[in-house]
């Protein structure tokens, strides 16, 4: 996944948070005309790399038992009633929110056993 994300995304930490998501196509865009309003839908950016978040999001989701940064984001989705597909892009973007953080602060990530209790 990291070697994806780096030689894909070569902007990452250099671009805010929305700029990122939009580049990668993970942002809700509209597609309204007219009178037309709609829901709002994630496309375009860079498809192997938002390939490789939605592998990282399904691990991300099948450890939000563990990790206590998505475990507390998929419940603030599950109590608001976020459908399950809008939970999964959702979390695939504050994964990559994260990454784009580590990159700006040139931090590593903190697995929630090495967390101070």
């Amino acid at each position: 996944m990291s070697r994806t994300v780096l030689a894909d995304v070569p902007e990452l930490g250099q671009l805010n948070r929305k700029q990122i998501a939009a580049l990668v196509g993970v942002a809700p865009l509209a597609r309204d005309r007219g009178t037309l309003r709609g829901t709002r839908t994630v496309w375009g950016g860079r498809a192997p790399v938002r390939a490789v978040l939605s592998m990282g999001t399904l691990v991300a989701l099948v450890a939000t038992r563990r990790n206590p940064v998505m475990r507390a984001f998929d419940g603030r989705l599950a109590t608001a009633g976020t459908p399950k597909t809008v939970a999964l892009i959702a979390c695939r973007r504050k994964l990559l929110t994260i990454l784009n953080a580590m990159m700006r602060t040139t931090t590593t990530w903190l697995q929630s056993a090495e967390l101070p209790a």
